[in-house]
């Protein structure tokens, strides 16, 4: 008899789930049918997108990518709303408007965020790839996303900002060839006939820092004065990409260090 019971049960069950398919099946098929027309909408649009971004002067970063991402999306459900799911759209869009202060004040900084990303991106103000200096650190634009601008370092380190801050901080573009170079000072001795030491400060620094500066770029020398010592200068070098400023800057400082027509009373690399 048991086992009459649970098999009845069963039956009603499956008759149940059955009757529910069958009376919610256009809504089900009309469901699917929108979900899968956004999917391909979204794919297809996203690569149309993709390539006029990179055919124009506006930069294709992610946040153009999301935007028509959540646009499409949004789209479906307002689609399903009523049909699906019985809701009308005037009547969510009126309780959204209702609840919309709230979630504009707790959402404040995200939409100052996303505004701010607007601002920089058709101000073209900085763009993918561009080189700059935001409050004494320096890096590669990589992207603008939603919310911050992602910076890498040269030392590889990642800087995340959130976009509202950079539309209120100082911000630099900076070639390449500013970025990379290292200036060191030093003083040479009393007596020692200039051209002489700037052939000699170029081959030593040069020989140094060898492998570790910009292909075709020699050591720069440039002098500037006199003091109690001798002759003031300055010698330029250029970082190749991927060497640190520092390791660099070490390596001159030590070649110069080594040099016995420099004055070491005087500073070096400060």
């Amino acid at each position: 008899m048991s086992v009459d019971m649970t098999l009845a049960t069963d039956t009603g069950a499956v008759a149940a789930i059955g009757s529910w398919l069958s009376s919610n099946a256009s809504r089900i098929i009309l469901l699917l049918t929108v979900a899968l027309a956004a999917a391909v909408a979204s794919k297809v649009l996203l690569s149309i997108l993709r390539h006029a971004l990179d055919r124009s002067n506006i930069p294709s970063v992610s946040i153009f990518i999301n935007l028509t991402r959540v646009l499409i999306w949004t789209v479906a459900v307002a689609i399903v709303l009523q049909p699906v799911f019985g809701i009308n759209p005037t009547t969510l869009i009126t309780a959204l408007g209702i609840g919309g202060l709230a979630l504009s004040l707790g959402l404040k900084d995200t939409i100052a965020n996303v505004i701010g990303g607007f601002g920089l991106m058709m101000g073209h103000v900085i763009h993918p790839g561009d080189l700059v200096t935001i409050a004494g650190t320096t890096g590669t634009v990589t992207d603008i996303t939603w919310r911050q601008t992602v910076l890498v370092e040269r030392n590889g380190n990642r800087m995340v900002i959130p976009n509202s801050v950079l539309n209120t901080s100082a911000l630099e573009r900076i070639v390449p060839a500013n970025e990379a170079c290292v200036d060191i000072p030093f003083t040479i001795k009393a007596g020692t006939p200039v051209a002489e030491a700037e052939r000699r400060v170029i081959d030593s620094v040069g020989t140094a820092t060898n492998g570790m500066t910009r292909p075709s770029s020699t050591p720069l020398v440039r002098f500037s004065g006199f003091s109690p010592y001798g002759i003031e200068g300055r010698v330029l070098v250029f970082a190749k990409e991927g060497v640190l400023a520092s390791t660099l800057r070490d390596a001159a400082v030590r070649a110069l260090a080594d040099a016995d027509f420099i004055e070491q009373r005087a500073a070096i690399g400060e």
